[in-house]
């Protein structure tokens, strides 16, 4: 994907401060992240399988195309919701990405409470022996885009795009904590 904006349409995350809310946009599958880790959980298996976890055959979802996020991004900008920051969940996860979009000083703190992991992410944990904090490196866990933005902003933004959901806080501090 590529595109142009405008310079004084940057997002670049330098108005973000503490007590700033981050919402976060659910992912369709892996998008663009952790293949390398899901060929070799799923190498034994043929891609006709059907985990009874997924529902449907392993090919469907490892393929399943990856979500673009453009539509919501514009739906908010077209109601004057500000959005302070934007982190896409690929490669390096969520600390790898979303501390990219934090400015100097602050830490985001993700609550990874705060939604239903998708049971793709889930069979690939169990089936690859893979550690917590590699699953959150390597996979978008079901998220697959973080915003942030002031509280107030942030409540209407769960108004204007409902599938939002409220996966953490900005507060004081440098770099990215999973809780």
């Amino acid at each position: 994907i590529v595109g142009i904006v405008e310079q004084e349409s940057i997002v670049n995350g330098n108005a973000i401060r503490p007590g700033d809310i981050l919402l976060g946009l659910p992912s369709s599958g892996l998008h663009t992240n952790g293949y390398s880790l899901a060929r070799r959980v799923f190498a034994p298996y043929p891609l006709d399988t059907v985990f009874p976890e997924l529902g449907e055959p392993l090919v469907d979802v490892l393929l399943r195309p990856h979500r673009c996020y453009l539509r919501q991004i514009q739906s908010l900008q077209e109601h004057s919701i500000s959005i302070k920051g934007i982190a896409h969940i690929t490669g390096g996860g969520f600390a790898g990405n979303i501390s990219r979009s934090l400015s100097p000083g602050t830490q985001a703190v993700i609550d990874t409470s705060a939604w239903n992991i998708p049971p793709l992410f889930q069979l690939l944990g169990h089936l690859g022996h893979v550690t917590r904090e590699e699953m959150y490196h390597a996979l978008n866990m079901g998220i697959g885009m973080v915003l942030a933005f002031s509280p107030d902003m942030a409540t209407q933004a769960r108004h204007v795009l409902p599938e939002l959901l409220t996966v953490g806080y900005i507060t004081e501090g440098n770099g990215v904590v999973l809780k």
